[in-house]
């Protein structure tokens, strides 16, 4: 018995906390996640880095013996300046000198990065004017994207999934669930088709050093808005119409954000990622006017409830018992006591 009550009660924990219980299995999964990608990259990554800084050593060390007269220290303050200049965009080979990183197609392109929140980092404010404006710029732009972004969405939304889902349901009959599932994954195959594969085609022809694999990652590390910064197009040594290029790429970014954005909200919308969303969410608990609100309306309406009930008892005993138990029914029930009365008095 003592078992039994037991395991009742904590039947009833575990259902009373259940958003509670799959919040912390949502949490422990995303950090095993975070840990399992740790380990793959640790694992896959680490023996290049090795393999790398090996043939930097070999090259250094050929360097200085080909060079006598050039002593290491010298050597190390040369690379550092070097890579300092290298970190704001600044190249210091001969073939890099006809790139500008802040011409006004590359200050275009740099602002499209830095309120789509993406920031590549191949180019960053060398003044402190420069630093400062950006951190004003992006306190006021980041949250106008958002809106900006948002507003365009819900339009898009309403032509794109909405109406579409809407017309086929009414045609052809089938289930809106089924309907909004098909309409999603035929979404997202002509969003990767058109801003995923045809421009990794694309960059692919028109970088000179990128393969397919390297150019649909660049549009994948863009339109997912994590901007590593490891590829950059249009910064070529030789790279025509420079300028021309930049734009378009900032175009691509933005039209690409959108209609990721569109995909991403139309398979939120679908019935089962709702039902799914919702296991993970805390209960929205009543307040304290509501509940006394239900409390109030549940006692009027049960005192109201009594009292007919104490009214129809009180009507039933103005009759016999034997007058109400030779009631005739009819189709929809007993007849009225008025009927029956009629009844009474014709006999």
């Amino acid at each position: 018995m003592l078992q039994c009550l037991s395991g009742s009660s904590c039947v009833r924990v575990i259902e009373g906390y259940r958003s509670t219980w799959y919040f912390l299995v949502l949490v422990l999964a995303y950090v095993l996640y975070l840990l399992f990608g740790a380990l793959v990259f640790s694992a896959v990554e680490l023996p290049y880095e090795e393999q790398l800084r090996q043939e930097l050593r070999t090259v250094k060390q050929q360097f200085l013996e080909d060079n006598e007269c050039l002593s290491e220290e010298r050597l190390e303050e040369f690379l550092t300046r070097a890579l300092e200049a290298s970190n704001y965009g600044v190249s210091v080979l001969n073939n890099a000198t006809t790139n500008w990183n802040w011409d006004f197609t590359s200050a275009l392109f740099f602002a499209s990065t830095v309120l789509s929140t993406t920031g590549y980092g191949h180019t960053v404010p060398l003044s402190d004017g420069g630093k400062a404006f950006c951190i004003i710029y992006s306190v006021v732009g980041i949250p106008f994207t958002l809106l900006f972004l948002t507003a365009v969405v819900q339009r898009i939304m309403e032509f794109s999934t909405r109406r579409p889902v809407e017309y086929l349901h009414r045609r052809w009959g089938m289930s809106k669930p089924l309907l909004a599932t098909l309409h999603a994954t035929l979404l997202a195959i002509i969003t990767i088709s058109c801003f995923f594969l045809i421009p990794a085609i694309i960059f692919s022809v028109l970088e000179e050093d990128w393969n397919f694999l390297e150019s649909f990652y660049f549009c994948f590390i863009s339109l997912s808005t994590i901007g590593l910064g490891d590829y950059v197009p249009g910064e070529g040594y030789h790279q025509r119409f420079r300028e021309l290029y930049k734009l378009g790429i900032t175009f691509y970014l933005i039209l690409g954000l959108i209609a990721m954005l569109v995909v991403l909200e139309t398979f939120c919308e679908l019935q089962h990622l709702k039902k799914l969303r919702k296991m993970f969410y805390l209960r929205k608990q009543k307040t304290e006017d509501q509940l006394n609100i239900v409390d109030h309306d549940h006692l009027s309406f049960a005192s109201v409830s009594d009292q007919a009930a104490s009214f129809r008892e009180d009507k039933t005993d103005m009759f016999p018992d034997d007058i109400v138990s030779a009631s005739p029914t009819t189709s929809n029930g007993p007849m009225r006591h008025t009927e029956i009365l009629c009844q009474e008095t014709t006999r």
